[in-house]
């Protein structure tokens, strides 16, 4: 029996002894398990399942079945025990008039997490009155964990939402708007069906990303088998530790150079872009407008900084709150979300033409994925996501358009971002094309 077996069935007999009251059991691992944490997930059987790995790669977390489900995630801080947090996200425009079927939010307090932080591992369960609910579903857990294969399907078909003559038309409109004083910026977003010669495993897709697209968070949720939602983005909606809010503009953007010397051009190139620095600043004045109301100060940093990702580079400003006693995760996301990198500014009247204009509902894209606990709380914005239904993949991205803004280059911005994930399906996709 592995180490890890054996310590799952110490936990069982943890769980059937637990005294009444008991909401919460740690089990530390002695050894790394021999697994890897998504592989570990997919051979799962239990939902929803919830992946999370943190930006800077310290915490890593497979959070399985669900004790408590919360579509509004406020009540949740009456029944969390200090050490419990619910996982999930937020939609960007789910039970509007645009996309009813979506939900608004969807969180739940998992009854089972595998747990990593730094190089300590520990299974926690969390309990309720009906403990045998957490028991039923660790008796279900599969040891026997197969390493998740590279992608192997194929490219058989891209279709374009907006397509380029109708993208070009939008562009125009929003420019037109800007002149008319009715908005600063939109954030204007393409959807991409792919369709494949078989079906795609998401966890599958998400270990490729994993394993190619770094300095990001890396997330799945999965309701049920057909319908998962994955990413990995660079930005972070926000870090809540006590009082002290972490987040940060990350706006402004070009591709990556074929060398070091092309890189470095592109990247001197974008930190002196008055286009792209002015986009930076919307998002950094919007974000001090926005915390300003929660917070006693809040400080940012002076100079943008340059992101380097697999694909693409980005201008990154922090930010930082001290936030007034009292203010808690749920107000923070209603106050950050969605932020001027995925909407753009006024709020209100970019997030109308969206609604008006764009020819699909985003959904989960560009909403924001993580967790709520009584004392920390962190979200990522659900960029470079896609939604993996199947043989057909729905990938998601957005261009803000401010003035200065080129159609076509905005469009070839648009491929750039979505490389981040198409590229682990086919290096050589016909993206500039709907095929």
């Amino acid at each position: 029996m592995s180490h890890f077996h054996q310590a799952v069935t110490e936990l069982i007999e943890r769980v059937k002894d637990a005294k009444d009251g008991t909401t919460r059991l740690v089990q530390v691992l002695e050894e790394k398990p021999d697994f890897a944490f998504i592989d570990w997930l997919e051979a799962q059987p239990v939902f929803p399942k919830f992946y999370w790995q943190s930006r800077d790669t310290r915490e890593e977390v497979v959070a399985l079945g669900q004790l408590h489900t919360f579509v509004d995630p406020a009540p949740a801080y009456t029944i969390l025990a200090e050490d419990q947090r619910i996982w999930g996200g937020r939609s960007f425009d789910g039970q509007t008039g645009k996309n009813r079927r979506c939900m608004s939010s969807f969180f739940f307090l998992p009854q089972i997490e595998l747990i990593r932080f730094d190089q300590n591992w520990s299974l926690a369960v969390n309990l309720s009155a009906e403990k045998h609910r957490t028991l039923a579903s660790l008796y279900k857990l599969q040891f026997d964990v197969m390493p998740l294969l590279p992608v192997s399907s194929h490219i058989e078909h891209i279709q374009h939402l907006p397509e380029k003559a109708q993208w070009d038309e939008l562009v125009e409109k929003v420019l037109l708007g800007i002149e008319n004083d009715e908005f600063k910026k939109v954030v204007l977003a393409r959807k991409t069906a792919v369709t494949l010669d078989r079906a795609l495993c998401a966890a599958q897709f998400l270990k490729s990303s994993y394993l190619n697209n770094h300095h990001s968070f890396h997330f799945l949720l999965s309701l049920d088998k057909q319908h998962s939602f994955i990413g990995s983005t660079p930005e972070r909606l926000y870090l809540r530790q006590g009082q002290e809010l972490y987040t940060e503009a990350l706006a402004g953007t070009i591709g990556r150079g074929a060398n070091a010397s092309q890189d470095m051009e592109l990247a001197n190139w974008l930190a002196n872009d008055a286009k792209n620095l002015n986009e930076n600043q919307y998002v950094v004045d919007d974000i001090i407008e926005r915390l300003t109301p929660h917070s006693e100060t809040v400080e940012v940093e002076q100079e943008a900084r340059l992101v380097r990702l697999r694909k693409v580079q980005h201008l990154k400003r922090s930010i930082h709150a001290h936030l007034n006693k009292g203010v808690n995760g749920v107000q923070l996301l209603g106050a950050l979300q969605p932020t001027a990198a995925v909407a753009g500014l006024p709020r209100q009247e970019s997030m109308d033409f969206i609604q008006k204009h764009e020819p699909f509902a985003r959904g989960w894209y560009a909403g924001s994925m993580g967790f709520i606990s009584q004392q920390r709380a962190e979200f990522c914005v659900a960029i470079r996501s896609a939604l993996v239904l199947g043989d057909e993949v729905q990938l998601f991205a957005g261009a803000g358009i401010v003035p200065g803004s080129v159609a076509e280059h905005e469009w070839q911005e648009l491929d750039k971002k979505m490389s981040t994930l198409l590229s682990l399906i086919s290096e050589h996709s016909p993206l500039g094309v709907a095929s």
